[in-house]
């Protein structure tokens, strides 16, 4: 075939289905070692670091996690492009596309590590630190910030793995990253050093690990070539075109999910880090496990909207809608009844002020995740900018209501703060507008995709009110019954919340699934 022609990339259904289920399962794998991880590390590193050092190294890790936005949207671009150009089969676009953004991003890491220069050197003007914690605080924001850096030069790398649709491979090595850097977490802290150490140490595995993206890129790749001479304006500025609203809708949601820890930071102390970083944990560990299901209906969305299918859409609307709050109503439900123990037993009572956050955070990703299909099909249909436009305001409103309650009543503030505007913007903004953009009644949305995922709820707040005196405050006991709720929404959910043929095609997809995992193995790398 010649080089830049169109040529068709349909795939064979078999293929594809094992292509996804593949891809799907080292992802919720890699979400499950990532929170067994998590889980069983914070309360080791707050017992071992104490509750100023731990909030410290939240405080400086939040402020680095800001850096990113520094990609300006065209991390997730590169995805969009790297597949458009392999499936024409153009070796030539993929390498100027892939060149111009890996120097592209070569400058944003430099620049993201001179701002946190800059930040280390005010540090002191900006939050509440002792001299000591002012010291220690700036080694480790110039440590952490290294990782930033590298792991900007290097999105180019992974964005070609995920284009080539084997985001196994990322799974996977992200996978043994987080094994590697927990094990080295665990030695660093037993071997009696600190936090400087232990950020040293950490740092070093995940700096390592980008060497180890490359590697993968270059085989799922082999043609990759990425030279300053294949950087091209024309391709920057097709790669902008795109780019500049998935900026203004990532950096909504950072505002929106993220910044609050250093609105306490500066606003109250570190220890009050600490106490909230449990509750967002919980709430953003509960955010990713139950949003995944959107990043499979976008492309759907696209094809059923340029294909003017409106039918599948309104279905894709309802049954997407219906499906991602029956995943996250019983998780968020579960943390709102019995959060109180699960916080106790897993860091102590020293840490109930983490309560109230779990309990309002949790309300706040419910709204989320479940207008979620709305949002996406809202940006698959053309109307990204509605979306951009929309996050941003509810963006600002969140931080300016966040600092003005926090004066007020602390932490509880900070929580209903970010409530407050996303409510408002899932529920009464970007639902009914979905609505619109497929053309269905508001009053039929509900009842079919909103009411049917919502009432057995109450059947499994009824079953946490009789177990809750019998459970022990402790973590498998308090889990244990956390799940054995979940089961209970679950199953009155498939057994009246939806209909028979729905229920069939559920169990048969479980079914499906569990048994491609067994024998699955990696398919070879595909090539341009």
């Amino acid at each position: 075939m010649r080089k830049g022609s169109a040529v068709s990339s349909s795939i064979a259904p078999d293929a594809e289905a094992r292509a996804v289920t593949v891809n799907l399962s080292t992802r919720y794998l890699a979400i499950a070692v990532e929170m067994a991880v998590g889980l069983l590390l914070l309360p080791f590193n707050i017992g071992h670091l104490g509750k100023a050092a731990y909030g410290l190294w939240v405080l400086t890790t939040s402020i680095t996690a800001y850096f990113s936005v520094l990609d300006l949207g065209y991390s997730g671009t590169i995805v969009k492009f790297v597949a458009e150009h392999r499936a024409r089969k153009d070796v030539r676009a993929l390498n100027e596309v892939l060149s111009t953004t890996f120097y592209l991003f070569a400058g944003f890491g430099a620049v993201a590590y001179l701002v946190a220069i800059v930040i280390a050197v005010v540090l002191d003007h900006v939050l509440h630190l002792t001299p000591e914690q002012l010291h220690v605080g700036r080694i480790v924001l110039l440590v952490t910030s290294v990782n930033v850096a590298c792991g900007m030069a290097f999105t180019v790398f992974g964005g070609v793995i995920n284009g080539f649709q084997r985001y196994d491979v990322n799974n996977v090595t992200g996978i043994i990253s987080t094994i590697v850097v927990a094990v080295v977490n665990v030695a660093v802290l037993m071997a009696g050093y600190g936090l400087i150490a232990l950020v040293v140490a950490t740092t070093t595995v995940r700096v390592l690990t980008y060497w180890v993206y490359r590697a993968n890129a270059y085989r799922v790749f082999p043609a990759l070539t990425l030279r300053l001479s294949n950087f091209r304006l024309s391709r920057l500025r097709e790669l902008t075109s795109f780019s500049v609203f998935m900026m203004l809708i990532d950096w909504a949601n950072r505002i929106n999910y993220s910044i609050d820890a250093i609105v306490i930071g500066i606003l109250l102390d570190t220890s009050a880090v600490a106490v909230w970083s449990v509750g967002q944990r919980l709430a953003e560990t509960t955010q990713r496990l139950t949003n995944q299901l959107n990043d499979i209906l976008f492309p759907n969305v696209v094809d059923h909207s340029a294909s003017s299918r409106l039918d599948r859409l309104q279905t894709l609307f309802l049954v997407g809608t219906r499906l991602s709050l029956a995943t996250v109503v019983p998780i968020g439900v579960a943390l709102i009844l019995m959060g109180d123990l699960l916080v106790h037993a897993w860091v102590g009572p020293d840490f109930s002020g983490s309560v109230i956050v779990v309990q309002v955070l949790a309300l706040a990703v419910i709204a989320r995740v479940g207008s979620a299909v709305s949002g996406t099909l809202l940006k698959g249909a053309g109307a990204h900018k509605f979306v951009a436009y929309t996050n941003m305001a509810t963006a600002a409103v969140n931080l300016g209501l966040s600092v003005v309650l926090a004066r007020s009543i602390g932490l509880k503030g900070v929580a209903i703060g970010t409530l407050v505007p996303v409510a408002i913007n899932s529920i009464f903004v970007l639902f009914p507008e979905g609505c619109r953009r497929v053309e269905l009644s508001l009053g039929r949305a509900l009842g079919e995709a909103v009411w049917p995922a919502v009432w057995p709820a109450a059947v499994m707040a009824a079953y946490i009110e009789v177990t809750r005196p019998l459970i022990r405050v402790s973590l498998v006991p308090v889990l244990a019954n956390m799940g054995l709720s979940a089961l209970v929404y679950v199953a009155v959910f498939l057994a009246f919340g939806i209909s028979t043929i729905e229920r069939r095609f559920v169990l048969s997809r479980i079914l499906e699934v569990t048994a491609r995992i067994r024998v699955l193995r990696p398919s070879p790398s595909g090539q341009a």
